[in-house]
């Protein structure tokens, strides 16, 4: 059997949880790390305040060294019980990044629904790089 892309974002966003932008600058504010898997020209062009960019191409190898994610030290305290909220454009490699950080163990990813494009929408604030 073959999948589109679009059928593994569809799988994918039947088993992890996608948020709003709303509930995202709530968890943000609480220190919830957030990371835009979009490539480095999109990052660039324009981003969520205080996101960091691992794209989605790299972010199974390279998720676990960045320090917004790895920001604690206690090492009973692992990072991979803490919320994490991964966005791209418009939800679609997001929603497979969290479906990834999931089978990676961590047991809160979060993916923004709409991604950039509805957080814009949503008057959300930008950063450029």
């Amino acid at each position: 059997m073959t999948y589109t892309a679009q059928d593994l974002v569809a799988q994918a966003r039947a088993v992890i949880e996608e948020i709003d932008p709303t509930r995202l600058r709530a968890l943000q504010t609480a220190g919830t790390p957030v990371i835009d898997v979009r490539e480095p020209a999109e990052f660039a062009e324009g981003h969520l305040p205080g996101a960091v960019n691992i794209p989605r191409g790299v972010l199974e190898f390279q998720v676990d060294a960045h320090p917004a994610v790895n920001f604690r030290t206690d090492p009973n305290l692992s990072h991979r019980r803490e919320s994490v909220i991964v966005y791209c454009r418009t939800g679609g490699r997001s929603a497979l990044a969290a479906e990834a950080l999931k089978r990676l163990g961590f047991d809160r990813p979060l993916s923004l629904a709409g991604g950039w494009l509805r957080w814009v929408e949503s008057g959300g604030s930008e950063e450029r790089s």
